[in-house]
């Protein structure tokens, strides 16, 4: 499943861009790395410990 997690969030984004750039979804991603910054420091650290944990 670990495997899986990069394939995906690519995919997720791709599709993201795709909706903005035909105009069905109005996102600003700098807008939401600065939102979520500090989420996405949270969720690497934790990753980090799994895996440091096998």
């Amino acid at each position: 499943m670990r495997a899986n997690v990069p394939a995906l969030i690519l995919i997720v984004l791709g599709i993201i861009f795709l909706l903005d750039n035909l105009g069905l979804w109005n996102v600003s991603l700098t807008h939401l790395v600065h939102t979520w910054w500090p989420a996405i420091l949270i969720l690497v650290g934790v990753s980090m410990l799994f895996k440091r944990g096998k």
